[in-house]
């Protein structure tokens, strides 16, 4: 098994971004893809929640011979995929396969991306508040000075801003999404003070409270113990039944082969994408890993 097998650059557990997830998607508001920056205009108009039904003709997200790198180093090459909307799709591979660059790359969280990135059918800067992103546990600051209450209630700054105070609508949003990943009786809890799979459903509540139509998260089961992982599994299996998609970098083979609808799996670049028992095969295993990893078996 080569679980572990490495790629010449190391990004799936890098942490260069690792600031508040909300600062981050702050920071990118002006992050732009070489490919379609003449195309990247604010539009302001675009105001929409998930409660009206999103546009399921366009996918999730489509890449078009996007690549990335760190220190000059290329990660990901020459990277098409098309993720479609709706459905719980898994980005898999071995250490360092480029997964959580992939994602973070055409959320603009990587520096040095070329090619073409789309988000439900638009540039991030056209659906912005209509992505969600939940970064790696281990990628907040964990000192951070604020409570489980405040980092949900991030989840409606793309609607109000950072500086607007909160209506009573968004009080609602907040209380309704803390209630449904219970965590309700942590809202005072200093985020440093939760564990890490309560931090965990802390942040997938702050997605939740945005009512985004697509919510990305990078190993959202990373420290978690089994009860947690399959509550937060069922949840997301509901917002896809609601319409909302849902993009996961994971490692558990197994779980991705009887749990998702969808996967894409990364070696550098593309191996595979489309219904787990299609992606995960042993001669897709043997490309991407070495050998079929026992996981898998």
């Amino acid at each position: 098994m080569t679980a572990d097998a490495r790629f010449p650059a190391e990004a799936d557990n890098d942490t260069a971004d690792a600031r508040f997830p909300a600062e981050a998607e702050e920071r990118t508001a002006d992050a732009r893809f070489p490919a379609e920056a003449a195309h990247d205009t604010a539009d302001a108009s675009d105001t929409r929640f998930h409660s009206e039904a999103p546009d399921m003709t366009e996918p999730a997200l489509r890449l078009e011979g996007m690549s990335a790198s760190y220190g000059g180093r290329p990660v990901l090459t020459g990277v098409d995929v098309e993720i479609p909307a709706g459905v719980l799709s898994a980005v898999v591979g071995p250490n360092g396969a480029g997964k959580s660059t992939m994602v973070k790359a055409a959320l603009g969280l990587v520096p040095s991306v070329r090619g073409t990135v789309r988000w439900l059918g638009r540039p991030l800067r056209r659906v912005r508040k209509r992505v969600a992103y939940v970064p790696q546990s281990d990628a907040v600051a964990k000192d951070f000075p604020i409570t489980a209450v405040q980092v949900v209630e991030m989840g409606r700054y793309p609607h109000r801003g950072w500086l607007r105070r909160l209506t009573a609508e968004d009080d609602e949003c907040v209380a309704a999404a803390m209630q449904q990943v219970g965590v309700t009786e942590l809202a005072d809890r200093p985020i440093d003070e939760l564990s890490g799979g309560q931090r965990q459903r802390v942040f997938l509540a702050r997605a939740l409270a945005q009512r985004a139509d697509l919510i990305v998260l990078d190993e959202p089961f990373t420290a978690v113990d089994a009860r947690t992982e399959a509550a937060l599994l069922e949840i997301l299996t509901g917002l896809c039944r609601d319409g909302v998609s849902v993009i996961a970098v994971h490692h558990d083979l197994r779980d991705v082969r009887d749990r998702f609808d969808h996967a894409v799996l990364l070696a550098g670049t593309v191996v595979a994408a489309g219904a787990p028992a299609d992606v995960l095969t042993p001669e897709h295993l043997e490309r991407a890993y070495g050998m079929a990893p026992l996981a898998a078996r």
